[in-house]
């Protein structure tokens, strides 16, 4: 019998390439849980009075637009007209 056809050395074969993929799996699992972490939202911050807007992960979103920005988009907007 040639030495790829030996069962102990098929069966140690078969036992690394399920060890491997069982592996591969629980990366990917782990790599999934926390991206899905990472998106979610963080109701448990505090609102500081006059605050806008609500963290998503590290970066904050805001939800108004400051007087800054409305005064340059009100300036855009006339130049259109």
């Amino acid at each position: 019998m040639s030495k790829k056809n030996d069962l102990a050395r098929r069966k140690r074969l078969h036992d690394f390439d399920l060890k491997r993929e069982k592996e591969a799996k629980e990366k990917r699992e782990k790599k999934l849980e926390a991206k899905i972490n990472k998106l979610k939202v963080d109701g448990g911050i505090k609102k500081k009075k006059g605050e806008s807007g609500f963290r998503v992960g590290k970066k904050k979103l805001k939800t108004k637009l400051t007087p800054l920005a409305k005064a340059k988009a009100a300036q855009a907007m006339e130049i259109d007209k």
